[in-house]
């Protein structure tokens, strides 16, 4: 199991102005651990084919991220940001499945 230090993204919805929604990102730096540790390359109808992780990372939840778990949009690895398909509680740990790269959506 590898070490993990990294940003996670939570996507905050705010009133930008009246009847205007807008997603801000909010990043937490955490430590962790790294449990799984895969590539997948996905066939696609473009000229490259999509690199997917599914990588998981754990890392011991403080109270933000407890209440505001349903909200990651991100994770930093590996200089990139990979997409966060899935959040599991383990509490008092979050457990994060990576998937393709995040695209600033």
């Amino acid at each position: 199991m590898g070490k993990y230090y990294g940003k996670i993204g939570y996507g905050i919805t705010v009133v930008t102005a009246p009847g205007v929604w807008e997603t801000t990102i909010v990043e937490r730096s955490v430590f962790g651990d790294v449990f799984k540790n895969a590539r997948r390359l996905d066939n696609s109808e473009h000229l490259n084919d999509n690199i997917s992780i599914s990588n998981k990372i754990t890392f011991l939840a403080d109270p933000y991220a407890l209440q505001n778990f349903h909200l990651i949009k991100y994770a930093s690895y590996l200089g990139t940001l990979w997409k966060v398909t899935m959040v599991e509680e383990e509490f008092p740990r979050l457990v994060l499945t990576l998937g393709g790269v995040y695209n600033h959506e």
